[in-house]
Formats: C-alpha cells, structure tokens, sequence
C-alpha cells in the first residue's frame, strides 16, 4: 500500500471578528486604529493616555501631514469642545474644513451646530440650520442618499431625511425661541409637526403662543399633549412649564378683568420681561 498524501493543515484561525495578537487586542479595547501615523498617536494620546491637551496639537500635525484629515479635525474640535475651547474649535473646523471629503461636510456640520450652542451665538446656529433645511428641500442632504448611518452612545442606526428634517426644524424653532422671535419660531414647530407629531415640540408651539398673547391657542394646543407620566418623559418639563405658565396667565388676565388689546398687550410685555423661567425645551 502506498501511503497517501494529505495537505498540510493549516493553523487554526481564531474565530472571526476577535483580534489574532496582544497588539490587536490592544487597538480593539482602547479604539485606537493600529499604526504609526501621525493621527494614530493623536488618538493614542487622547484615549489611551487620556492627556487631551497634548493631543490637539497631534491632531494638528496630523491634519498639516494629510493622514487622515476628517477624522482628524472632527476629533479635534471634539477635544477642543470638551477642552471649553469651543471658540477654537469653531475657528478650526471653518479654516480647515476646505481640506475636508465632500462626505465630512456634514458631520463637520453637525459639530458647529453643537459648538454654536455652547458658545451661544444663536445667528450663526439659525443660518446653518436654515441651511442644512434648504439642502434635504433640494435633495441634496446625506450626499444624495434617503438614509444615512448616524451613530449614538456606540450603537448604529438608519436616519431617514424626514426624521432629519423635523429634527432640526426643532433645532431651529428652539434657536428662534432663544432670539424672542416666536413668529418664526411658530411656524419652524409647526412645519415640523406637519410632518410627524411629538409632544415636546407641541409644549414649545404652546409657549410660542402664549409669549404672542394667543392664550386661547395655547390652550387648545396643550390640550393635544399626551400628559407626561414619568420622569423618563421627554417631554414632562416642558409640559409642566407650559401648563404653569398656561395658569399664570389666566390668572393675571382675570385680575385685570380682561382689559382692552393694549392693556394686554402691555400686561405680556411686563410678564415674560420679568420671568427668565420661561424657556423653551430643545427638542
């Protein structure tokens, strides 16, 4: 008999998805691509010795050497937020973005929404947003596509361009509030509801109307609102300051006895101008 040949085995291949060596175990546990690269010992420094102040000027260097620009910039200016250097942030990603894919755009986007906030320069906010509202109008947001891929607290999920949209018509109808302009305001909570009905969005039409003297309205519109009935409820603060605010003044227009429309007028005005309160939920 002659002996038979067989292949040779092959060394067993670790099950898929789980690192081969010490050093990709390394890189999974921390989040920090594998590497020598300028922007690999930015992250290295920012999550794996945790010292965020030595690694914005890694991110830098690594946006100033072209490896991996987007990501770069956009942990940048995260660092930087975090870092309550928001201004710099800000300043970096409008000088810097040109160097940015078309595909970052957006998310380069999303990240000055944020630090607009936190800075509170609420001009700058309105105008992005109307912007960002304008490019899902034209059929051009999420670089074309109906969905995109967004990402929160490590988990994936699909964001659709009407979901999108009425979030930042809220976005944007809570930035008008903060500017007292509640015409416009009404009409960004309104266009959103249009689309897909949400409690809190409807406490903040409500507030929107009664800061316009439309108490009766408000009241129709709060009467529309599910009651919130837990602390977890979205919307149970808002709710609760528009019902508050809803009794206030009621209250104020019965001791007045109703008066005529300048009376009212000038018994608003001395309200809301002396009630910092008031403020709207984001939503």
């Amino acid at each position: 008999l002659r002996p038979t040949k067989s292949a040779p085995c092959s060394p067993a291949k670790p099950p898929s998805g789980l690192p081969r060596t010490r050093s990709e175990a390394f890189h999974v546990v921390h989040k920090v691509p594998a590497g020598d690269t300028p922007y690999v010992r930015a992250k290295n420094v920012q999550l794996v010795e945790k010292d965020p102040d030595r690694a914005i000027p890694l991110f830098w260097a690594a946006i100033n050497a072209g490896d991996r620009v987007d990501s770069a910039l956009k942990d940048m200016a995260i660092v930087m937020k975090q870092q309550n250097r928001a201004e710099e942030a800000i300043e970096a990603i409008k000088s810097l973005r040109c160097r940015c894919s078309d595909q970052a755009q957006e998310s380069l986007d999303n990240i000055l929404l944020d630090l607009y906030k936190r800075c509170g320069r609420l001009d700058e906010q309105v105008k992005l947003l109307r912007h960002k509202l304008f490019l899902i109008h034209k059929g051009l947001a999420f670089n074309g596509r109906r969905t995109k891929t967004a990402r929160s607290q490590g988990k994936k999920f699909q964001v659709s361009l009407q979901h999108e949209a009425t979030r930042l018509l809220g976005n944007l109808g809570w930035a008008l509030m903060q500017q007292n302009n509640y015409t416009e305001a009404e009409e960004a909570y309104r266009r959103a509801l249009a689309v897909s009905p949400d409690n809190n969005k409807m406490c903040n039409l409500g507030i929107c109307l009664m800061k316009q003297g439309r108490l009766n309205e408000a009241k129709e519109t709060l009467r529309r609102v599910k009651p919130a009935t837990a602390d977890g409820d979205s919307h149970l603060k808002s709710y609760e300051r528009a019902q508050h605010m809803l009794r206030d003044l009621e209250s104020e227009r019965i001791n007045c006895g109703g008066g005529d429309r300048v009376e009212q007028s000038r018994l608003f005005e001395t309200f809301f101008s002396s009630s910092a309160v008031w403020q709207p939920h984001p939503c």
